[in-house]
């Protein structure tokens, strides 16, 4: 039988998604699966919720096999012998995981990396991106009546979920203002998603920066209308584009005259330009004041110079002064607005927490249990045996330290 933990969040700042609901860890108990919940106080599903449902809770999680979590173990509660389900945070080489990466290695921890669970296609089969992007433009909105103080909008972590969300949307008067969204995948998603909720009307990118509106709208752009050839060819590949980033140089100028929000949701390349440089926020013809960075790379490897720090979801906004590159106090006439908070699923736990179940259950379950043959779960252990996993031996120096 095969023996599953769910482990609590430890990290600082505090999560409170869970990767398994109550009710879907009453499913595989009932599948004959072993499932015990670790005590946590934390949690968007209170252990009261679990407990109604008769599903075995424990601070002792040790004797399970697998324990599944959402954010990074600290180290000193990881578990030698075991395997870990988490986003690690450590496939891109990030420095402030290189000791997590060292200590599941040395503990012999089996470490899956939930960013690289993938399908035969190389499609991610388990994601929050989609609920990173509804909060990115919940927030992106808020920031904005802030600043404009004309409406009011609650902050999504103070709303039960996202119906509530829509609840309050339908009762929104959402002054006229251009919202530029970048990225087609699953966070430009959610972000077009609740723009729609909210009665922004989409437009074609042509008509967002030649015409004016007495309504609100957004346009969302793919990287053909972000970025352009270098050598002055015709953009007629996108797969170049994210096979060869550094032969493309942003393109983004005919967008910043003429909007006044922006949500970035593209997954950025470190060799991909970045949208606009300081200069160009220094020039009157910027008018954007509000950029709500989901994507949250920190400057100056990042694709918004502007994103100096990730913000939190205690404290979302800060400003930055372009002409002293430093953060301010935010909603100040002469800086730009920056919600950077980059753990925003949590503002929106139930609905992550559960559509993130949903995912594994459909997904992973199946190979995990033996059910279905694959190299799933292979492709995402990024260590094993005392060892890095056989497809992240790139990782070998950045291990080493």
């Amino acid at each position: 039988m095969l023996k599953i933990g769910i482990i609590k969040e430890e990290k600082n700042p505090p999560d409170s998604r869970v990767p398994l609901n109550p009710n879907q860890c009453k499913e595989l108990i009932e599948a004959g699966f072993d499932i015990l919940v670790q005590n946590s106080e934390s949690r968007c599903f209170p252990d009261a919720d679990y407990l109604a449902l008769g599903i075995p809770m424990d601070n002792d999680v040790s004797g399970q096999d697998i324990l599944l979590g959402v954010k990074e173990v600290p180290i000193a509660s990881l578990i030698e012998n075991k395997t870990y389900f988490f986003f690690s945070h450590t496939i891109k080489e990030q420095a402030y995981n290189q000791k997590l990466l060292k200590a599941a290695v040395e503990k012999n921890i089996k470490l899956i990396d939930y960013e690289v669970l993938t399908n035969n296609e190389g499609k991610r089969v388990i994601a929050f991106g989609k609920f990173a992007g509804m909060v990115g433009a919940h927030n992106a909105l808020w920031t904005f009546s802030k600043r404009t103080k004309a409406f009011e909008l609650p902050r999504m972590n103070g709303l039960y979920d996202y119906e509530a969300a829509k609840e309050v949307y339908n009762k929104t008067d959402f002054p006229a203002c251009k919202v530029v969204l970048t990225g087609t995948g699953r966070v430009s998603g959610g972000a077009e998603l609740v723009l729609l909720d909210m009665g922004f009307k989409k437009v074609r990118p042509i008509d967002y920066v030649t015409q004016e509106f007495d309504y609100p709208v957004f346009t969302q752009l793919s990287s053909f209308y972000y970025a352009k050839r270098k050598d002055g060819k015709e953009f007629d590949n996108v797969q170049d584009f994210y096979k060869n980033p550094q032969d493309y140089e942003s393109d983004f100028g005919h967008f910043i005259s003429c909007s006044d929000i922006m949500i970035n949701g593209i997954y950025w390349d470190n060799d991909a330009p970045a949208f606009f440089t300081i200069e160009d926020m220094k020039k009157d013809k910027f008018s954007i004041n509000v950029i709500a960075d989901v994507t949250c790379d920190i400057a100056p490897v990042s694709s918004i110079p502007s994103t100096i720090k990730a913000s939190t979801i205690a404290d979302p906004v800060f400003g930055f002064d372009p002409s002293t590159q430093k953060e301010t106090e935010p909603y100040l006439q002469h800086v730009v607005d920056m919600m950077t908070i980059d753990n925003l699923p949590n503002e929106l736990p139930r609905d992550a927490s559960t559509a993130f179940g949903t995912m594994f259950i459909e997904h992973v379950m199946p190979q995990l249990s033996g059910k279905e043959n694959g190299d799933m779960i292979e492709r995402a252990t990024v260590a094993q045996n005392k060892d890095l996993g056989k497809h992240f031996e790139y990782l070998r120096s950045y291990l080493e330290g």
